[in-house]
């Protein structure tokens, strides 16, 4: 059982001060201030701590609301133990202490202190990832979320263009969906804002356009199938609103542009940065795992072997693993809401590239279509023994096997 510290500490974070309550074993407050957003602050808060009896034997834990910021990492630098408190478990802590619901920034930091002092050992202290670790899922992160703001910017593209130039959508039709961040689109989409000026397009435009976008071969062939496609009759708006919409087009392009740079800015420093990662071998062994997507699922499991006790803990961490809710004769079991979104998106992704190259993942997930499984659900499944698998392979540092991840599979196969 964890020993229970002499001295914790509580911080009240915010933008412009941080209020800090140190309070020892018996719940007495030892010592209260509020220090400011920069060197100086910390500086003060380290002297505070000090005075507590902080020592490198013995650190002094805190208990701080957000798991990021220059204060945070300046704390995990120092080596203390720093546990990241959700705002609404705090907010329920809060409860024990008045009924009278005061909130002052004092009485947060004093109860972040008593969380450590009563309940450490029910909170996490955050991860200690390694640099590499930590450098990876900012990139990765980042890139994530770039990829969804160029979705979005696709999509909001698309409906507008649908509102007066759908022969521009199908032009880029392929396979019967749009690709309006593909690189074409943008290309000709920037000097065709409009039908008007779409069928105007001569052959010579078009393929300097394709050019300008970085295409190389077929640019006869595809310039001919899309001036042809452009000069196709389409229903119009009165011109004066056309040309307006036009104009609101190449503002949205705009942002698309933007979108789809970051993206690729990204994708290139995620590209340099993780092959370094000791774990790179063993993450891209797995079917369905490549720069992009194994980045992610580092960025999110960092590589702090004791941070889950065991795989069932990581999947419930992804959302992967079922839950189960039990009372009295009621006996429901669901998929997990509360989780981490981000692996939880990634899990999605990597699922469904594992099952479409890999033959064995293939078979697994049609095995649990039979079962009754929907799509999703089928694909959640998947991935969540994947990512014991992967769990397991981290844990004993060796690379992914198919023979050994579905035996089952493989020996119906044969």
């Amino acid at each position: 059982m964890t020993e229970q510290p002499a001295v914790t500490c509580g911080i009240d974070w915010s933008e412009r001060h941080h209020d800090v309550a140190l309070v020892d074993a018996n719940g007495r407050l030892v010592a209260k201030r509020r220090i400011s957003d920069d060197v100086d602050g910390f500086t003060v808060l380290v002297a505070m701590l000090a005075d507590a009896g902080d020592g490198e034997a013995d650190p002094i834990p805190v208990a701080i609301e957000t798991p990021r910021g220059l204060l945070v990492a300046a704390l995990r630098a120092t080596g203390r133990p720093v546990y990241a408190i959700n705002p609404m478990a705090v907010a329920r802590y809060r409860e024990r202490w008045t009924v009278a619901r005061s909130k002052s920034d004092h009485t947060d930091a004093v109860v972040l202190a008593n969380i450590l002092r009563t309940d450490a050992h029910t909170h996490r202290p955050l991860p200690a990832d390694s640099e590499l670790a930590q450098a990876i899922a900012v990139l990765a992160r980042a890139h994530q979320d770039a990829t969804w703001r160029r979705t979005k910017a696709v999509q909001e593209l698309r409906a507008h263009l649908r509102e007066y130039y759908p022969g521009f959508l199908k032009a880029f039709a392929a396979a019967g969906v749009t690709n309006l961040a593909s690189a074409d689109a943008r290309a000709v989409l920037a000097i065709a804002p409009t039908p008007a000026a779409g069928a105007r397009l001569n052959t010579a435009r078009i393929s300097a356009a394709l050019r300008r976008g970085g295409r190389r071969r077929n640019i006869d062939q595809t310039t001919t199938d899309l001036r042809n496609a452009l000069r196709q009759p389409q229903l119009r708006q009165p011109a004066l609103v056309e040309a307006a919409m036009g104009t609101q087009t190449l503002a949205l392009l705009d942002a698309l542009q933007a979108a789809c740079a970051g993206v690729d800015r990204l994708g290139t420093a995620i590209a340099e940065t993780f092959p370094k990662h000791p774990d790179y071998a063993v993450i891209t062994s797995f079917p369905g795992l490549g720069d992009v997507t194994g980045a992610r699922v580092l960025a999110e499991i960092g590589d702090d072997r004791r941070r889950f006790a065991d795989a069932r803990a990581i999947k419930a961490y992804a959302g992967s693993a079922p839950v189960t809710r039990a009372s009295g004769r009621s006996h429901v079991v669901t998929h997990r809401r509360i989780k981490n979104d981000r692996l939880a998106a990634t899990g999605y992704a990597w699922a469904f590239m594992a099952m479409t190259n890999n033959p064995s993942a293939r078979a697994h997930y049609r095995h649990r279509k039979t079962l009754g499984d929907r799509h999703a659900a089928a694909l959640r499944h998947l991935f969540n023994r994947m990512l014991g698998q992967l769990y397991h392979c981290l844990q004993t540092d060796q690379s992914y096997d198919d023979n050994r991840a579905f035996p089952a599979a493989i020996s119906t196969a044969a």
